[in-house]
């Protein structure tokens, strides 16, 4: 009676589903975050149990470990700008641009925080930690929902991850320190990165990577905490050390999985459909 447009309208609605439940661990998050009140950064971070210097190099491992980062980031941008990426859309390089570009950078900011670790130092460590979070967001948003909607949000959640340092720093030297707007930009991608993943479909070969680095980053948060008791283990490595390096490894899984990926059969450009289906924020 109505004809196909009821179904194409069908289809849009789905979709505008699907995005809301990728939205929702962020709203629950915020909201728990809002419930807590103020985090302030813990002073005993900075206690860091591996202080052996290498040289003249103080922390030596926790300073060279961040070489991993710049490996990586290299290699990444390498793939990108030498056309060896898997690209179906353009569209999709800014976000791994701005990912790899910051990664790079992380080892620049985070080892020259821990050659003389304080709150003022930890803002170069985390200014392009943020940056990267909120850059491989948009990268999976750009190949799962649509490459239109990750190239629009690179930007605007780029800023939001650059504006959440800062924040954060001000808090402290005011003397009431919030690490909340950070925690947020950290811990959303983490969240929002299976939900996206669970559910739109995967458009490229070696999709599991994802899965892949992102366990390699929570092994590394692990290996974080546990920094004291990793280096009792044998005394040649601390946790946090390891972090940098299991870290670094989950983000050279995602570099090999660009140059390594093929188009899936199913994620064929199919014929072409109404406007409605294919306009706005979320086209592909």
């Amino acid at each position: 009676m109505f004809g196909p447009g009821i179904d194409e309208y069908r289809n849009v609605l789905r979709r505008y589903w699907r995005v809301g439940l990728v939205a929702l661990p962020g709203l629950a998050l915020a909201a728990e975050l809002l419930r807590r009140g103020r985090i302030p950064q813990a002073r005993d971070y900075f206690g860091f149990v591996d202080g052996r210097t290498l040289g003249r190099v103080p922390n030596a491992l926790n300073v060279l470990s961040n070489l991993a980062f710049a490996v990586v980031g290299i290699a990444g941008l390498w793939i990108l700008l030498s056309g060896r990426a898997r690209l179906g859309d353009p569209r999709e390089r800014a976000p791994w641009l701005v990912f790899f570009g910051a990664v790079a950078a992380t080892s620049c900011g985070s080892a020259w925080f821990h050659i003389a670790p304080s709150i003022d130092s930890l803002v170069w460590d985390r200014l392009p930690m943020a940056v990267a979070f909120m850059a491989l967001l948009s990268a999976l948003i750009a190949e799962r929902i649509g490459a239109a909607a990750g190239a629009r949000l690179l930007a605007p959640l780029t800023l939001a991850g650059l504006a959440s340092v800062p924040a954060w720093w001000w808090t402290e030297h005011i003397g009431a320190g919030d690490l909340r707007p950070y925690l947020l930009v950290q811990f959303y991608p983490l969240l929002a990165v299976p939900v996206v993943l669970a559910l739109f479909p995967a458009r490229y070969s070696h999709s599991g990577v994802w899965l892949v680095s992102l366990g390699a980053y929570l092994l590394a948060k692990g290996a974080e905490v546990a920094d004291e008791a990793v280096f009792r283990l044998g005394g040649i490595v601390s946790g946090h050390t390891l972090k940098h390096l299991l870290a670094a490894a989950g983000i050279g899984a995602l570099a090999a999985m660009l140059a390594l990926r093929r188009p899936e059969r199913s994620a064929r450009p199919a014929p072409a459909r109404r406007a409605v289906a294919t306009d706005g924020w979320y086209a592909k």
